[in-house]
């Protein structure tokens, strides 16, 4: 790793694709072409389509909204990966997905397990089940061969984690676990940064994860999270990502960790006097900031949860009905939920480098904010811009995602581009037969698992555990 002794500063920020100024810098101020610097084709080159003699095979497990995603990808890029079978128990995504990708009736399953009883029909599997159907099949998968694109978390305790990693190793097939933040072009030129020396020696970091209050109330309070037992802790369902960006970024391990958090709000002593249960029939709904009727009904967002017809027409009386019948629909002061809505852990990472990681429900706005300090500088960035300090000259220079988004074709896909990339390296991987090809491979996301669950273990207890 370079130091801050042996490169020069301001040659190094150019080099890095930053642009000097005191504030933001619009895109036609750059001096040249931005595609043509460095860093974008740093970043461009790391994610070329392969170059593979034939599509690879898949089957998806779980066609609901992340199967839906990597199942996109094949459709656009049909020369690199064919799905050939799904497994899913409800009928539309499982019609909807057979059609979208021409699926024979043969290779069509109801559940996980049946995909198993016949002999391995394609190259890998991809594994977009809830989270409490991940080790099952992901272990028979591996036993039967195939390689597999895991959806984070890896599975519901440490020591599944541990069987599926050691299964993986020992019969040496490919396991992506989705940490999908690790292929968006914002954190890996925050990582390049910081792994080239310009800032110096890392010393601290601040990571802020704004769930955005609504977001909260869809996923964890009334949606498929909202029970930390039949799920997965918040910490590891939603936070494994950032667990494992601060590790990425810091290129240690964690040695030490403490946590602290709570559900304070989303609880039945806060329920409204009158407040019935379910938004349809509420006296007071239309003075509730989270009212079902207002989110899903009258501004139609959070659908993707809901298998809406093709018809339009019919929306507003599928809708509806899916707030009479579903979690949906309840009030979210009367759910079964559990999960913390403020959730604060610091960290130690291995060479004396701190963490102070926030994940917090009530904002206004969602998103990925960080703040990393280093000996010669430090950076300042929430997901489309990057603000680097120089302590000596005091300059501060800018870098933009957005000016890499225009350029991208991935610009439209989810977590920063990240979605997809992670899916055109799966595919090199796989069709090379070769593991080192993906930035995140089981066993280095087994360091982001161990925080997470020690964080909560922390979390119950009041102490800080070590690692």
């Amino acid at each position: 790793m370079l130091t801050s002794d042996n490169i020069n500063r301001r040659d190094a920020l150019k080099k890095f694709g930053l642009t000097m100024g005191a504030g933001f810098i619009a895109p036609h101020m750059f001096s040249g072409n931005f595609a043509e610097a460095a860093s974008f084709k740093k970043i461009s080159d790391r994610f070329e389509h392969p170059n593979i003699k034939k599509p690879i095979t898949a089957i998806t497990l779980g066609a609901g909204a992340r199967g839906t995603v990597y199942g996109r990808y094949a459709l656009e890029f049909p020369d690199e990966i064919n799905i050939i079978g799904v497994a899913e128990p409800i009928p539309f995504r499982n019609d909807r997905y057979a059609k979208w990708h021409n699926i024979d009736n043969a290779n069509r399953f109801d559940t996980w397990e049946y995909v198993f009883k016949r002999p391995k029909f394609a190259d890998a599997v991809i594994i977009s089940t809830p989270d409490h159907l991940h080790y099952g099949p992901c272990m028979q998968a591996l036993e039967m061969g195939y390689d597999v694109l895991l959806e984070k978390p890896i599975a519901q305790t440490m020591q599944e984690c541990t069987d599926i990693e050691q299964l993986a190793l020992k019969t040496n097939r490919i396991v992506a676990v989705c940490h999908v933040l690790r292929y968006a072009p914002y954190f890996i030129k925050m990582r390049d940064i910081v792994q080239s020396g310009i800032i110096g020696d890392v010393v601290s970091m601040q990571h802020l994860e704004a769930i955005e209050h609504i977001h909260m109330s869809h996923s964890f309070v009334r949606g498929n999270w909202h029970s930390s037992k039949e799920s997965t802790p918040i910490i590891l369902a939603k936070s494994c990502h950032d667990l494992d960006i601060l590790h990425w970024i810091t290129g240690k391990p964690c040695t030490r960790i403490f946590a602290m958090g709570d559900l304070s709000y989303f609880s039945k002593e806060n329920k409204p006097a009158n407040a019935a249960k379910r938004c349809l029939d509420c006296p007071v709904e239309n003075e509730c900031i989270y009212s079902a009727k207002r989110i899903y009904l009258t501004n139609r967002t959070w659908l993707y949860v809901m298998d809406l017809p093709e018809d339009e027409s019919l929306h507003e009386a599928f809708i509806t009905n899916e707030l009479k019948t579903t979690n949906y629909g309840r009030c979210v002061y009367d759910m079964e939920n559990d999960q913390p809505d403020h959730y604060i852990t610091s960290i130690e990472f291995d060479g004396n480098i701190t963490a102070a990681f926030s994940m917090e429900a009530f904002t206004s706005y969602g998103g990925r904010h960080t703040r990393i300090m280093g000996t010669r500088g430090d950076i300042v960035g929430d997901m489309r811009t990057m603000r680097v300090t120089d302590f000596l000259t005091r300059e501060t220079t800018v870098w933009d995602a957005r000016d890499i988004a225009e350029l991208e074709e991935y610009k439209h896909h989810g977590h920063g581009g990240g979605d997809w990339r992670l899916m055109r390296d799966f595919v090199q991987a796989v069709s090379r037969q070769d593991s080192s090809l993906l930035v995140s491979s089981i066993s280095e996301s087994m360091e982001s698992h161990r925080m997470a669950f020690k964080s909560e273990e922390s979390r119950m207890s009041g102490n800080a555990e070590k690692l």
